[in-house]
């Protein structure tokens, strides 16, 4: 199951266009942006729960906050028209700091050169959105009633059959890096290319 096509395939263009107009961006860089958000937290998922206690952690937020119920309304939920009946569902900067930790900034700036949305307007994005990518992770555990393994598994197998997306090395990068160097010159050589299969749609 890759989660990733789930994500991107419940990105419609409504949703596009009411997220457009929230941040007051552009269509096209809006797309491309939650792309590059999806696949930066599928990567640091992933990552995450190839450590057996962050594999537990993630599994007990799933059970806890997130049973997938965002989905059945998600511009009422991402809009702020639904409000949910756990707040911790929709704590998208809790979610963040959880999900990259110090790599959050480096992460906004990488997926804002992508796609040339201004990192401010990146930076709210990804609060909107990782509850979304936690409510469909939480809807697929409990649809195949999978445990902590079977999670720590899609999640790997999800960034596998990913693999050809030219953002997920530099995702893997981002995530590796231990000092403070910059992958941002690798960013501006791939540009909004990266997305064009994704904006086609």
């Amino acid at each position: 199951m890759n989660i990733l096509d789930l994500l991107q395939g419940q990105m419609s263009e409504g949703l596009v266009d009411q997220l457009s107009q929230q941040l007051g961006a552009d269509k096209s860089q809006t797309t491309a942006a939650a792309s590059g958000i999806f696949s930066t937290l599928m990567g640091a998922l992933a990552r995450n729960a190839a450590d057996p206690k962050g594999a537990e952690s993630l599994n007990n937020a799933l059970d806890r906050d997130h049973d997938g119920s965002i989905l059945d309304n998600l511009g009422g939920f991402l809009g702020g028209q639904t409000q949910p009946s756990n707040n911790n569902m929709m704590n998208g900067a809790g979610i963040l700091k959880h999900i990259l930790g110090g790599k959050q900034s480096g992460a906004i700036d990488m997926i804002s050169q992508m796609s040339g949305l201004d990192s401010s307007k990146t930076g709210s994005l990804m609060s909107m959105l990782a509850p979304m990518v936690l409510g469909t992770l939480g809807r697929q555990k409990k649809t195949q009633g999978l445990d902590v393994s079977g999670l720590a598994g899609m999640l790997t197998e999800t960034v596998s059959a990913s693999k050809e997306r030219p953002e997920m090395g530099l995702v893997g990068k981002l995530l590796d890096r231990d000092g403070d160097g910059s992958i941002m010159d690798d960013v501006a050589g791939i540009g909004m290319n990266i997305f064009s299969k994704f904006l086609r749609r």
